[in-house]
């Protein structure tokens, strides 16, 4: 009985060197409808400091669609910093997305002015069958398109099923589009 004592005794105190650590869910895979992806993105998200949920992090997605012979394709770049304590967390952020879009079915801007509100007008356009525009007028493909980010991030604390809700204002070259947003859902790890 007391070797049966002593080696339970030996496996408790053993144990923590046994145990994981536990680590915070510094990184998240996630759709996102809208938001810096433009159409849709299919994103990672990770934490620079892993210990900490509340730093800076950046995310990086794809996302694009092939139909009737249109096709789009965009990669969101952004670095960001969630505020809060888990699990719920304030999220900035500002990035860039790269987008490119089968220019022989559209046609683009060659030339506009800004009207008294500060929304671009075009005047003249290349040739092609439609104007081509997400939200903002664009000046051909490939392109970019700025992004912000505020918004409502939920991460559980053991990570598992996370969602976001963001307003993301774009801008480029033409003009500032405040009003967009973008919702995500995921997985945090």
């Amino acid at each position: 009985m007391k070797n049966l004592l002593f080696y339970f005794l030996l496996l408790i105190s053993a144990s923590p060197l046994f145990a994981q650590e536990e680590s915070l869910p510094s990184q998240s895979v996630y759709l996102e409808l809208g938001g810096a992806g433009l159409p849709y993105s299919f994103n990672y998200d990770f934490r620079f400091d892993k210990e900490r949920m509340d730093s800076w992090g950046m995310r990086v997605g794809a996302g694009g669609y092939s139909i009737d012979g249109s096709s789009f394709f965009s990669l969101p770049v952004m670095v960001n910093k969630l505020y809060g304590k888990g699990p719920h967390y304030f999220e900035m952020g500002l990035g860039v997305t790269f987008f490119a879009f089968d220019e022989d079915n559209y046609s683009y801007c060659n030339s506009g002015y800004y009207d008294s509100s500060g929304n671009y007008i075009c005047t003249s356009y290349s040739d092609g069958d439609s104007y081509y525009e997400f939200i903002l007028p664009v000046d051909g493909s490939p392109s970019l398109m700025g992004t912000m980010n505020f918004g409502y991030r939920r991460v559980p604390v053991d990570g598992g099923f996370t969602w976001r809700l963001n307003l993301t204002p774009i801008f480029n070259n033409n003009g500032f589009w405040p009003l967009y947003a973008g919702v995500g859902f995921g997985y945090a790890f």
